[in-house]
C-alpha cells in the first residue's frame, strides 16, 4: 500500500506559523508533505496571495499523518 505525499515548492502558512526565534519559525500541516530544504523558496499567507518574503527549510518531521516544518525567514517583503 501507497503513503500518499504531497510535494510542496512553496510555504503557505494561513497564519498558522510560530515564531520560535527571532527568525526562525514552524509549521504543522495536515498530511505528508515534502519540501526542498536549505535552498530558498517564497513564503506566502494564501496559496492566490502575494510573496511576504523568501525561506529556507531547515526541518522536515513526519508524525501522526502530519508534517512539521522548521524554516529561517532570509527575506521578509512586508511586516503584514
Amino acid at each position: 500500500m501507497g503513503m500518499p505525499l504531497e510535494l510542496n515548492t512553496m510555504i503557505v502558512t494561513k497564519g498558522r506559523e510560530t515564531r520560535l526565534d527571532e527568525n526562525l519559525f514552524t509549521l504543522v500541516k495536515e498530511g505528508y508533505r515534502l519540501y526542498p530544504l536549505d535552498i530558498p523558496i517564497e513564503v506566502k499567507r494564501t496559496i492566490d496571495g502575494d510573496s511576504s518574503g523568501i525561506a529556507e527549510i531547515r526541518k522536515v518531521e513526519w508524525e501522526n499523518n502530519t508534517t512539521t516544518i522548521y524554516y529561517q525567514l532570509i527575506s521578509l517583503y512586508s511586516t503584514n
